[in-house]
């Protein structure tokens, strides 16, 4: 297992506090080892396979549909032995019983069909492998996202695209802890743990970190220093000191985040709800 400092400086200048605890858990439930086969459904931009690269030499592969996304990850990685394959989740390119240990952060919500997307993952899975499962919450914080929270309750009506878009950008649907529950049983998983996380944020802190943060550090405006920092590609970066204007944002955020917890109780809202499955044995 990781262990704090190292788990602290892989993430230590990460912007987003609930991804901070999404790597966190899927290290502690996955537990990356040497001699793993590890996949990662939907790699986007190839962060938890540069993360599990640094701390491990199993084997990883990343499987990701949108090809903008694979191209920046294989830049980020070009100098690793990651396998990096472009292809969709609902027909996995892989032979039944391949990987020990597959990663699933942030993809389910995107899928119009996300039962028939987790058996192919099941199917791929070795069986006793586990996967780790993370999504958006429908019950989330207000202050996270206050516009989308509001319209929701007013009009049944989220914004979806676009910079305001929110904790709903590009998503199909968000998810409560049994539909999150009977989509991995469904699929034919075990359902080894859930976890609940982030409910005390910054107000509109998924439209500062994303709706502007994301998008500035990717049109390139960005000073070197801040961008240096701001990249998660950038592991452990510190450069500007105390002063780095994306430090003290940093430092802003964690004051909100202080009464947060790894897990916090079911009825609680949060930005994450986690699920630890695993594939039984025949």
């Amino acid at each position: 297992m990781l262990s704090e400092e190292t788990l602290d400086w892989l993430v230590g200048n990460e912007a987003d506090l609930s991804f901070r605890r999404r790597v966190r858990t899927i290290f502690e439930w996955l537990d990356p080892q040497d001699g793993d086969h590890l996949l990662d459904g939907g790699c986007g931009r190839g962060f938890y396979l540069k993360f599990v690269r640094h701390v491990s030499g199993c084997r990883l592969t990343g499987l990701e549909l949108e090809y903008p996304f694979l191209r920046i990850a294989r830049a980020a990685l070009r100098d690793s032995d990651i396998s990096l394959v472009n292809g969709s989740l609902y027909t996995l390119p892989f032979p039944d019983d391949t990987f020990d240990k597959i990663i699933l952060s942030e993809v389910l919500e995107h899928l119009a069909d996300d039962v028939r997307a987790l058996r192919e993952v099941v199917r791929v899975l070795k069986p006793g492998g586990l996967v780790a499962i993370t999504v958006p919450n429908e019950n989330y914080p207000f202050w996270w996202d206050p516009l989308n929270k509001t319209l929701e309750t007013l009009f049944d009506a989220p914004i979806r695209r676009g910079l305001l878009a929110g904790i709903w950008a590009n998503h199909m649907r968000l998810y409560g802890r049994e539909r999150l529950r009977g989509v991995a049983e469904g699929a034919g998983l075990e359902v080894l743990a859930e976890r609940s996380f982030t409910h005390y944020c910054m107000p509109f802190t998924h439209n500062v970190v994303y709706g502007f943060g994301k998008t500035v550090l990717e049109a390139g405006v960005l000073p070197g220093q801040m961008a240096a920092v701001a990249d998660r590609h950038h592991l452990g970066e510190d450069d500007g000191g105390p002063l780095n204007p994306v430090k003290i944002g940093l430092r802003l955020l964690e004051f909100f985040d202080r009464r947060n917890v790894m897990d916090e109780p079911p009825e609680r809202s949060t930005v994450n709800l986690c699920l630890k499955g695993r594939k039984p044995h025949v």
